[in-house]
């Protein structure tokens, strides 16, 4: 598998390198509304490990590579075009590069937003399309020090979608990951709204310092407000991210609060 070299070296090294491709593609897109490939690609070696969380990444001194620090990469685009469309510049982006197996992994693993029904399986699909060159190298994800394969990483990363949107167990990982893209490139809200119901008593166990926490766990009450809410925000949610339908849950919480 190739990765972009400026992915590889100490922490502080790639951050530098990953500001300056940033300002890169910044000077691409306002030429032509384009991005190409980064300049210098690099062959990993056997044995090469890739680390894609930053919150793990306790040898920061080290040479390694982060393919997480393409979040570097996206906040030095977004400033460069801070004048201009930087959001569908950051669109665009990710369009581009999930189209790489080494962007497919980033996105599908980043926990970005929007996470959406339909963006999510987008996700999950590139990655299933380079799962061959994938599979090729070994991962560091939020275990410091355990060294996964490719099926080990998305298990992991991707848990909430498994459990979501293809709970049947007994198939590998990449099987059940087919089976959840399916039905997440297709779901109609109803779809999404019993995977986000079906999730909550997962989300209410780790919910602190709620105001309201018999309203606000309720699922009569959270049937209701799914309802009434408009395409553009229900859109937010329907993959059912964990993350979302926290922030979600707190933000209804705290409204409860001011009436």
């Amino acid at each position: 598998m190739q990765l972009p070299s400026f992915l590889h070296g100490s922490r502080s090294e790639t951050q530098r390198k990953a500001a300056a491709e940033g300002r890169r593609c910044a000077r691409q897109y306002l030429k032509n509304g384009s991005f190409t490939l980064p300049r210098e690609m690099v062959e990993l070696e056997p044995g090469d490990v890739v680390s894609l969380y930053g919150g793990s990444d306790f040898q920061q001194h080290l040479p390694a590579w982060r393919l997480y620090q393409l979040s570097d990469v996206e906040m030095s685009l977004c400033e460069a075009l801070e004048r201009g469309d930087w959001r569908q510049a950051e669109e665009q982006y990710e369009v581009h590069f999930r189209e790489t197996a080494w962007g497919a992994l980033y996105y599908a693993t980043a926990e970005k937003p929007p996470e959406s029904a339909g963006r999510t399986a987008s996700r999950i699909q590139a990655v299933l399309r380079s799962w061959g060159t994938l599979e090729t190298a070994r991962y560091l994800y939020k275990e410091p020090g355990a060294n996964l394969d490719l099926g080990g990483l998305l298990g992991r990363a991707l848990d909430w979608v498994l459990e979501g949107w293809c709970p049947e167990e007994g198939d590998s990982v990449r099987a059940r990951l087919e089976v959840a893209a399916v039905r997440m490139a297709s779901a109609s809200r109803e779809d999404c709204e019993t995977v986000i119901l079906r999730r909550l008593p997962w989300v209410f166990q780790f919910a602190e310092q709620l105001q309201h926490p018999e309203t606000v766990t309720d699922m009569a009450f959270w049937r209701e407000r799914l309802s009434t809410l408009d395409a553009e925000s229900f859109e937010r949610i329907s993959a059912a991210s964990p993350v979302r339908v926290t922030q979600l849950l707190y933000q209804w919480d705290r409204l409860l609060s001011e009436h």
